[in-house]
């Protein structure tokens, strides 16, 4: 049998090819439309994700007194920044949630690069489903709804002198903020869990 010539070949070549191809490409898409479907949140998300400039997040660590031995909680951590920031240059330890999967996917992708992964735990979760009792120090960029629906829940679940820190909303006129801090167009508002509040979630 004569073999084909060099042209009819690549020409049969390149025909089996593209048959393997046009097989192969719809499990392809259909892998990357699950994928990208696995990564949407659950439910529509309340607050939409803008992040928090650095100069904030080191101010909020510092109004919240962020040190060593501490365990802070970001509720709707986003990008995962001050949380991690917390753990690498104050030396806590942190967790952050966030509904969004995309956006805890970025912050293990923040955390290995930061070297504090083992400082550190990301997780997908609804705020308002969520145990932080054990923080020591809780930070938040909502929005003021959020803020105040979370409230009764912080007083309950966090213990006597856990400081809570917010980026540019406040709690409500039942929960005045102790200290007020404007940076660069952000305000920045800190409270600390005492008995009053503790008194409040049981009424």
């Amino acid at each position: 049998m004569t073999a084909p010539a060099p042209d009819r070949a690549a020409f049969v070549l390149t025909r089996r090819r593209a048959a393997a191809l046009a097989l192969l490409l719809p499990c392809g898409l259909a892998r990357a439309q699950n994928s990208a479907d696995d990564q949407q949140p659950a439910k529509p998300l309340d607050v939409p994700y803008v992040p928090t400039p650095m100069a904030v997040v080191n101010k909020m660590l510092d109004l919240g007194r962020v040190r060593g031995g501490d365990l802070l909680y970001d509720l709707g951590c986003g990008d995962g920044r001050i949380v991690v920031t917390a753990a690498k240059e104050r030396g806590a330890r942190g967790v952050g949630i966030d509904i969004d999967p995309r956006r805890i996917a970025e912050a293990q992708v923040r955390a290995r690069d930061a070297g504090v992964e083992d400082r550190v735990d990301f997780r997908v979760g609804d705020l308002f489903e969520t145990d932080f009792s054990q923080a020591t120090v809780v930070t938040l960029y909502l929005l003021p709804r959020i803020n105040q629906q979370l409230r009764p829940q912080l007083w309950r679940q966090l213990r006597l002198g856990t400081r809570v820190v917010s980026h540019a909303f406040d709690m409500g006129d039942d929960w005045p903020p102790e200290q007020v801090e404007n940076l660069r167009g952000s305000t920045v508002y800190a409270w600390t869990i005492r008995q009053a509040q503790k008194n409040a979630a049981r009424s």
